[in-house]
């Protein structure tokens, strides 16, 4: 019997697509309509941001621990959470869950070694890009990464939080993630990790100038995977 998935939200378009993920890629596995057990749970993304604008990261992992506890009560198995920046808590989270938790960094460090790759460029909100997240996730898997300078970082962090959080996805702003990437790619970065769960909305592997990590649908195939381990 499959493992029930508990889902802590953050921002609604990430937390959508990797629900939408699991739904749709489990009936390959488990036949016709079928998926695992799904309960989500969301805190506002405005009561997350109060806490992560100031570094509060205590905050941040309370939010999570309540959404957790809920989920625990509603009978999931382990936990995920579909977007980056709030696991540079996660430390303090898992000390004090009720749920075993998978990490999203593993999920895309384990898929970039499968695959070869040796220096990754990450994108996402200014928060995660400067954070720990990545960094000693992947230094850990042995492989390298770059982000954008300053100022492309703060541009990055305002097409996300002014457009994609609330579904916005302009033709602009996705030529503008291929060139960052194409800078990225001049720097000796031979993948990119779309760290921020909504970017997979925006850019299209097809005409990205290198091979796309999408951090939101690799934790929601490793979630499934882990759903249907005996």
């Amino acid at each position: 019997m499959a493992k029930h998935i508990g889902i802590v939200a953050c921002s609604a378009e990430g937390a959508a697509l990797c629900y939408r993920t699991i739904c749709a890629e489990a009936p390959r596995l488990m036949g016709k309509h079928m998926h695992p057990e799904i309960t989500m749970h969301t805190h506002p993304l405005g009561e997350y941001m109060r806490y992560i604008r100031t570094g509060d990261w205590e905050g941040v992992a309370s939010l999570m621990l309540s959404s957790a506890k809920k989920l625990a009560e509603a009978g999931a198995d382990f936990a995920i959470c579909p977007d980056n920046t709030i696991h540079q808590a996660f430390s303090l989270v898992v000390k004090k869950s009720p749920l075993p938790w998978l990490h999203i960094a593993e999920a895309v460090a384990e898929t970039a070694r499968e695959r070869g790759y040796q220096k990754l460029a990450i994108l996402g909100t200014k928060y995660l890009m400067t954070g720990p997240v990545y960094p000693e996730t992947l230094s850990a898997y042995g492989i390298s990464h770059e982000i954008p300078p300053k100022d492309t970082r703060e541009r990055i962090d305002t097409i996300i939080f002014e457009e994609l959080v609330n579904g916005i996805f302009k033709e602009s702003s996705r030529q503008y993630f291929n060139e960052v990437i194409q800078a990225l790619k001049d720097q000796g970065c031979d993948a990119a990790v779309l760290g921020c769960t909504e970017i997979p909305l925006i850019v299209n592997p097809d005409d990205c100038p290198l091979p796309t990590l999408d951090s939101t649908r690799l934790l929601a195939r490793a979630a499934l995977k882990t759903s249907l381990e005996e």
